[in-house]
């Protein structure tokens, strides 16, 4: 995939669609192109944040607690790991491949800075970030009204 391609790909992101493109073409420069086999983490719950990650091709799965249940699968234009960078904590979950997977890595000290230039950028994370926690919340309810049922 070409810089052109992955500028592309991050731009129907819509965490970055109000970026300029030049902007977004040092964004993907500066990023890490990775790819990933089936079963391969691309980090451990409880691991240092390192940065933001895109999937280009392929499916991973979002694991959580000591179970490692799984809480979510992430596709092609999915961002995952910012929460971690935000935050500045280790990371909250496990992320694993299924099946081959392409990815960028957006380094921290390239994410943060972008954050605090465009303000649109920071409303856009907050908004996946409160759609995230309204997901987990129905997920909880929906686990308690089975556990009572048992």
């Amino acid at each position: 995939m070409s810089l052109k391609e992955e500028v592309e790909v991050i731009k129907r992101i819509p965490l970055f669609s109000k970026v300029d493109p030049a902007r977004l073409k040092l964004l993907a420069f500066a990023s890490d192109r990775l790819t990933y086999a089936d079963g391969q983490f691309f980090f451990h719950s409880g691991d240092q944040c390192d940065g933001a990650y895109v999937i280009l091709e392929g499916e991973a799965e979002v694991l959580a607690g000591e179970a490692q249940s799984l809480v979510a699968k992430l596709g092609p234009n999915d961002l995952f790991g910012e929460i971690g960078m935000i935050c500045n904590k280790p990371r909250s979950a496990s992320v694993r491949a299924l099946g081959a997977v392409t990815a960028l890595r957006i380094p921290t000290d390239v994410f943060m800075p972008m954050l605090t230039k465009f303000p649109e950028m920071a409303m856009e994370v907050t908004i996946e970030l409160a759609h995230r926690l309204e997901r987990t919340t129905q997920q909880l309810v929906e686990r308690t009204a089975e556990n009572a049922k048992q």
